[in-house]
């Protein structure tokens, strides 16, 4: 009857147990405390979760979420349910839980160890052996089996016995990290050993210590993993407008060069639209000249008709005697240089984005420095919008790349006041060799820009103008090699893998300089290997790229020399001129833009001249090369201390 009383006590019992435990540590409360959100722990599991956070403390249960630590307090009517629940069932739910030990490690199937058939009632310890109830007897009736240890069935007992000796496993080895009995126990008398329970109450603890780590690292994974999808979203938002500011900034770059495009087109169509209608003026003119001249034709050939004297006579008299004035054409032409004006504006902006997008990363930032400063005391051009005002409350505005403040100061800018042109003027500083050159060559009679004085120089002097640019892989023909840092060309047999450019050669094995020149005096030397079949020159950035006429002094837009084996001719506009043979292999280019001549000469021990054109340049010009065989290289001379870049 009490057996049946306490089976029916149970579960009401492990009912309030399990609300009287802490979620922690899983044992009975011990100082139980309230979190604000209601739940109940430990005080001493919730101040080990809590003791390795700085902050976002949470509730280890319902993972709330609290602004600073809270003021833990104690439960005090927790703490009385609990001692009375220890004190008034401390020894039932004790012998419970032994009860439910022992029943987990056995099972009813366990056999009786002398019959082998029937169920075994009890294990001896002392035997290591289990009976039935029957086999049982001497146990429990012989006083020579009193001393023997009986508990419930046992399943799996050779588990619990020595190897070596047969004995019950009664002790732990610390240092051993196994169990012993007790005729082990002499063996490792030097050990530190304790009884097997104080092993397991103890392990216990140290792995319930574990699992409170463990909870609180948890945790703080858990913390950290949502603070990177925080963050992650805050990257991608901050990324999507910055997106969105940088693809307004080139759109705006892009509708200014657009504004820019209109403005031109619109400028060289207004000059077509005014040639054409001065041509239909003299068209009209002249068609009513014509009339008038077939009417008196038609007149005249009437009276020549008439036989009768004094008819004729009379209808002479009638006749027109005033002569008719003479047919003539007036000069109806393009303004040649509004249209070269606008060119050159628009060529202009081309190579300065162009040379400033090739330039290393430093040193657009220090051009964006530069050009900030300027743009800063520019007035706003029509229709140009802030970026910041197209930001977002609450972000930013991207910053003005130096692309943008680039374009901005290339693009014309509106009328200034006198004085503010004044500021920006740079003080007066020395001329350099070329800017000399450049300046005394716009007066026809200054000996030291004319064609004349050049012929007569020494290299020392031609030095002083000395220019130095690199290649332009852009405009290399596929079969064109470009060696040491794009200073020398060669040509391979095998076609390279170049990407499609709209700039580069496809007809001719040729290439062009990166650099262009506009104006002013510039003199280089090239160095030639195998000089069979090669070609040095400039041209016009306008020159075709593809067909026949794309080859050097093929067209009007290019003036070359050129060896094809043996012989060595100048070429321009498709005519050429037979040159005396040299055995040089290292020539030198003078160019004088504005002086509008470009002279070939010959460089060794003397300087020779070879070849000279004269010419009225009105297009920004590059250095050209065209090499043919596969054993001839061409190459920038880029050694002399007196080369400048410029």
């Amino acid at each position: 009857m009490a057996e049946l009383m306490r089976a029916s006590s149970v579960p009401s019992l492990a009912g309030l147990e399990e609300e009287l435990t802490c979620s922690i540590c899983l044992c009975v409360f011990e100082s139980p405390v309230t979190t604000p959100c209601g739940h109940n722990f430990c005080l001493p599991c919730l101040e080990m979760t809590w003791g390795s956070i700085q902050g976002d403390f949470s509730c280890p249960q319902c993972r709330t979420i609290f602004d600073s630590r809270p003021e833990l307090k104690k439960n005090t009517v927790l703490c009385r349910v609990v001692e009375q629940f220890q004190s008034t069932h401390g020894g039932l739910s004790k012998g419970i839980e032994e009860e439910k030990k022992w029943s987990l490690s056995s099972t009813p199937q366990t056999a009786c160890d002398s019959c082998l058939q029937a169920a075994a009632a009890k294990t001896c310890l002392t035997c290591m052996a289990s009976f039935c109830q029957e086999h049982l007897k001497p146990h429990l009736e012989s006083p020579a089996f009193k001393g023997h240890q009986l508990v419930l069935p046992m399943k799996d007992l050779h588990q619990r016995k020595c190897q070596d000796h047969n004995k019950l496993l009664e002790f732990y080895c610390k240092e051993h990290a196994s169990c012993i009995c007790c005729f082990c126990f002499v063996k490792h008398k030097t050990c530190a050993t304790i009884p097997l329970q104080d092993a397991k109450e103890e392990k216990e603890k140290q792995l319930k210590n574990r699992l409170t780590e463990l909870y609180a690292l948890n945790e703080k994974a858990n913390r950290l993993s949502d603070q990177i999808l925080v963050e992650q979203k805050q990257t991608n938002d901050i990324v999507v407008r910055k997106l969105d500011l940088l693809s307004s900034e080139f759109q705006e770059i892009i509708a200014l060069i657009k504004q820019e495009e209109e403005e031109s087109i619109k400028k060289v169509k207004a000059e077509g639209t005014r040639v054409h209608a001065k041509h239909d003026f003299v068209y009209k003119v002249l068609g009513k000249k014509k009339n008038e001249i077939q009417g008196e034709r038609d007149k005249i050939e009437m009276a020549l008709t008439e036989d009768d004297d004094i008819t004729f006579l009379r209808n002479a008299v009638k006749l027109r005697q005033l002569p008719i004035k003479d047919v003539f054409k007036p000069k109806v032409d393009l303004d040649q240089n509004l249209i070269h004006t606008v060119y050159q504006k628009a060529f202009g902006l081309k190579e300065d984005v162009k040379q400033f997008l090739t330039q290393p990363q430093e040193k657009k930032m220090e051009g964006s420095d530069q050009w900030k400063s300027k743009t800063q005391a520019q007035p706003s051009y029509p229709g140009k919008k802030n970026a910041a005002s197209n930001a977002p409350k609450g972000d930013s505005p991207l910053p003005k790349s130096s692309l943008d403040t680039t374009v901005e100061a290339l693009l014309p800018t509106p009328d200034i006041a006198p004085d503010t042109k004044q500021r920006r003027r740079p003080a007066k500083r020395n001329p350099s060799p070329n800017q000399r050159g450049r300046s005394s060559s716009r007066g026809a009679t200054s000996p030291l820009g004319s064609l004349e004085s050049f012929l007569t120089k020494s290299r020392e002097e031609l030095m002083q103008f000395a220019t130095k640019f690199t290649l332009d892989f852009n405009t290399a023909h596929n079969k064109v090699i470009l060696l040491e840092r794009n200073t020398k060309m060669a040509v391979s047999e095998t076609p390279q893998n170049y990407h499609h450019h709209p700039q580069r050669f496809t007809y001719c094995s040729q290439v062009l300089g990166f650099q262009c020149f506009k104006r002013g005096i510039h003199y280089w030397e090239v160095e030639m290997e195998h000089n069979n079949f090669c070609g040095i020159g400039i041209c016009y950035g306008s020159m075709a790229r593809r067909g026949a006429e794309s080859r050097l002094g093929r067209n009007s837009f290019s003036w070359c020399i050129e060896w094809f084996n043996a012989k060595v001719s100048a070429w321009h506009n498709d005519v050429e001129k037979c040159l005396p043979n040299t055995k040089v292999k290292k020539i030198g280019i003078l160019l004088n833009y504005d002086g509008g001549f470009v002279i070939f000469f010959g460089v060794g021990e003397k300087t020779s001249v070879l070849y000279k054109f004269r010419a009225h340049f009105t297009e920004a010009l590059y250095p050209a090369f065209w090499v043919f065989s596969s054993g001839t290289t061409i190459t920038i001379c880029q050694g002399n201390q007196n080369f400048n870049l410029r």
